[in-house]
């Protein structure tokens, strides 16, 4: 391999993949010779590339940590992914944090091949967000721009589908927006058998291409698709839901509890109407005591049955047989205290 810059580029890949690299093994893998190799290495310490080596047979050549940020080699899905890390952290809302993550991702996308930059820019322009950014939810990064990409362009998506209970189906949708909670992302779809809208959660989405033919887009279900998602994942998905007033302003109650819990409504300026879902009221209660608002029932009539047994629960823990509560005499507990 006689073009140098080239080659540099591919001893950079082979250093960066966080292993030890013999000498010879460099200069299998690269077509030169050690000596090469060594030059070639110089040559990156020069561009402030801190490449360590070791000497004997145990040791070898090894991309440390510098003092500096040299350029850095990222393949396709890995920049598609910085990119979408760095706009999802610009619109945090972190002090300090924000404006740095604006400067990086305008210097990244300057050097983003274009058919890289398209896949990011689809997919922030079909993305519909909550109140709060998304966790690390194990999506792989190349599905949810496929999914993106889809979207912009109107064309249909073949893919299988894995239930909450594993099972598998093969789906046809026309996909309009992707909704991102601050756990998952969400695909909104029109589901061709079934002729209706749906949601699916995009990590559970297995894309099955050949894609197409391109459709004419629907109208939505909802104006606000994020509202929507909401009160799908929080209350329409579960076999037991509940209404309750709670006694504190929308604002305060939004910055404890998650779109993807339950969705809330303003009841004045001083209080609010929760509407949550699970698989029991039993948990619902549990819910309600975990957020520590005041609240008053509202339906269903047995939410006040499922919050008397939570009590006479709680309360039976106050007591035991032969004792009284910790305000009263001794404890007779099994170790008397």
């Amino acid at each position: 391999m006689t073009d140098s810059p080239v080659r540099l580029l591919r001893l950079l890949s082979l250093l960066q993949s966080h292993r030890d690299w013999s000498g010879a093994g460099l200069a299998a893998r690269l077509g030169v010779s050690e000596r090469t190799v060594r030059r070639d290495v110089d040559r990156l310490r020069e561009l402030g590339y801190p490449v360590t080596a070791s000497p004997g047979t145990g040791g070898g050549y090894r991309l440390g940590p510098g003092a500096e940020l040299p350029p850095l080699l990222l393949d396709d899905d890995e920049a598609v992914a910085v990119a979408v890390g760095l706009r999802t952290a610009a619109g945090q809302g972190i002090e300090d944090i924000g404006e740095s993550s604006v400067r990086a991702l305008a210097k990244l996308e300057q050097v983003l091949p274009d058919r890289l930059r398209r896949r990011v820019r689809a997919l922030h322009s079909f993305t519909v967000p909550m109140l709060r950014p998304p966790r690390s939810s194990g999506l792989d990064p190349a599905v949810l721009t496929e999914l993106a990409q889809l979207c912009r362009d109107t064309e249909r998506l073949r893919f299988e589908y894995r239930d909450h209970a594993g099972a598998r189906s093969r789906r046809s949708v026309e996909p309009h927006r992707l909704v991102c909670t601050e756990r998952r992302w969400y695909l909104v779809a029109w589901d061709l058998e079934r002729e209706d809208w749906r949601t699916f959660r995009a990590d559970r989405i297995t894309p099955r291409p050949p894609h197409g033919p391109r459709f004419t887009p629907r109208r939505p279900p909802a104006d606000d698709l994020a509202a929507y998602v909401a009160q799908g994942v929080s209350t329409g998905a579960y076999a037991a839901r509940a209404a309750v007033r709670l006694l504190t302003p929308l604002a305060e109650a939004a910055d404890r509890i998650a779109p993807s819990i339950g969705t809330l409504e303003a009841d004045g300026p001083h209080a609010c109407i929760l509407r949550i879902g699970a698989e029991n009221l039993d948990t619902i209660v549990f819910y309600l005591m975990i957020f520590g608002f005041d609240f008053e029932p509202i339906e269903p009539d047995e939410l006040t049955e499922a919050i008397t047994g939570a009590r006479d629960l709680l309360s039976r823990a106050l007591h035991t047989q032969g004792g009284t509560d910790r305000t009263g005499e001794t404890w007779r507990g099994p170790e008397d205290r």
